[in-house]
């Protein structure tokens, strides 16, 4: 299979030593040596991945380095991008706690948000943060035909207000995570954006839901706390927007387990939100 993927690979590009090193529904992540003998990737897109993940393109062409990942060269489903290197965000908490990373993700966001105030043009053809919730609203609109005043009908009324009162709307990266955080040569960049637009405290919320498998992190209310206090402090939003956006992010992607009929990660999910609920209930 691999070496069918390298025919691909444009021969311009000079890659050699193709080594696959990840394999998801949306792509194959190979690492590859350019002529120079420095590391590179491949994405090759999977037909889904297509659909998904080209818009990331354009974040990261926008950002140019800043705070991710380069894009270096695209050929239909492949995209050749710069080498991240091979330490997460999620293996510096497992090092040195969660603080120490929720720290390092704070730098790697206001890097990121530097770019807004240059002069590269945003992309026209990024995804709206309405759209991405349109999973969230139709379980919401399918409890409430049915009734059942649920936890998706409470966290779709407050997505709603959140997204009819966006500040400084901006691209997103859309799915920031310990493991797209990546420490290499050139300090801690993020990798894998799938090219969103809207308020970036959606991409800072998106932290209290991981890690993934730390539901001790996830469900702790003090852990909630500090972080959003830290959010609050270096991005000066207020501590019940960044909430909001915890609490909806983790219900939207409850609706994304329940489409699946997954039902023990949306309960999960869900628990992540009532955790945050409570912490939002606490401010008064």
């Amino acid at each position: 299979m691999l070496d069918a993927i390298a025919e691909t690979f444009p021969p311009e590009w000079k890659v050699s030593s193709p080594e696959l090193i990840a394999e998801t529904v949306t792509s194959r992540i190979i690492k590859v040596r350019l002529e120079s003998g420095e590391a590179a990737v491949v994405k090759h897109l999977t037909p889904l991945g297509m659909r998904e993940e080209l818009g990331g393109t354009h974040y990261l062409e926008w950002h140019d380095g800043d705070g991710c990942i380069r894009l270096l060269a695209q050929s239909g489903n492949n995209l050749l991008l710069e080498y991240a290197g091979a330490r997460t965000l999620l293996d510096h908490l497992n090092e040195y706690g969660d603080d120490a990373a929720t720290h390092i993700f704070v730098d790697v966001f206001l890097r990121l948000s530097k770019t807004k105030g240059s002069s590269r043009p945003v992309p026209t053809d990024l995804i709206p943060l309405r759209t991405m919730f349109a999973s969230l609203f139709k379980k919401a609109e399918a409890d409430r035909n049915r009734g059942v005043q649920s936890q998706f009908v409470e966290a779709a009324g407050l997505a709603d207000r959140l997204l009819n009162d966006q500040q400084d709307v901006q691209p997103l990266h859309g799915d920031l995570h310990h493991e797209n955080v990546l420490h290499g040569k050139r300090g801690w960049l993020v990798l894998d954006p799938k090219g969103l637009i809207g308020d970036p405290m959606y991409d800072a919320a998106n932290m209290f839901y991981n890690p993934l498998d730390r539901d001790d992190l996830r469900a702790s209310e003090s852990r909630i706390t500090s972080m959003a206090q830290a959010f609050s402090q270096a991005f000066s939003r207020d501590n019940r927007t960044i909430l909001g956006f915890g609490m909806a992010h983790a219900c939207l992607s409850a609706s994304w387990h329940d489409e699946d009929e997954n039902c023990d990660e949306a309960a999960r999910s869900l628990g992540v939100a009532a955790a945050i609920r409570r912490v939002l209930g606490a401010l008064g």
